[in-house]
């Protein structure tokens, strides 16, 4: 894996991470301000009025997901260090945002938010990409190069 792709995914983690965070910030309001410009993002003219479920709600998918990046970049690197071994941790990590990606974009459009769609597909694509362009999922050796 070429470091442009490394990092690629690096940063495709963190992204992960981050929006969890904004979502954590929803469970609270003193820091809902970005959970509000989001959901404003992803549903406009609907207001964002937060209960007590909604921020329980919002702090539990922030945690799943911040938890799901740090996994994920875990599986990555592990994944890296395997080489032309690690075919078998690629492809359960792309299982698991497959599985993400065809459970949370209906739900998404299902409950009035279809634009979060669009998000979810460039993450999705931003995780696949690299992957397929290594050709990690068919146990391809993986060339590494020193970070």
């Amino acid at each position: 894996m070429t470091p442009f792709w490394r990092l690629w995914l690096v940063i495709w983690c963190w992204s992960v991470i981050l929006f969890g965070a904004i979502l954590v910030g929803g469970g609270l309001e003193a820091t809902s301000g970005p959970t509000q410009l989001l959901f404003q993002f992803l549903n406009p003219g609907q207001a964002f009025v937060p209960d007590q479920t909604l921020r329980f709600s919002l702090g539990v998918m922030g945690a799943v997901s911040v938890g799901w990046g740090v996994c994920l970049m875990g599986a990555i690197q592990v994944a890296i260090d395997l080489g032309d071994q690690g075919t078998k941790a690629w492809r359960w990590t792309v299982a698991s945002a497959l599985i993400w990606f065809f459970i949370d974009s209906p739900m998404s459009v299902a409950t009035g938010f279809g634009l979060n769609v669009i998000p979810n597909i460039i993450l999705l694509l931003g995780l696949l990409i690299p992957i397929w362009r290594c050709g990690l999922l068919v146990g391809k050796p993986i060339k590494t190069h020193s970070p």
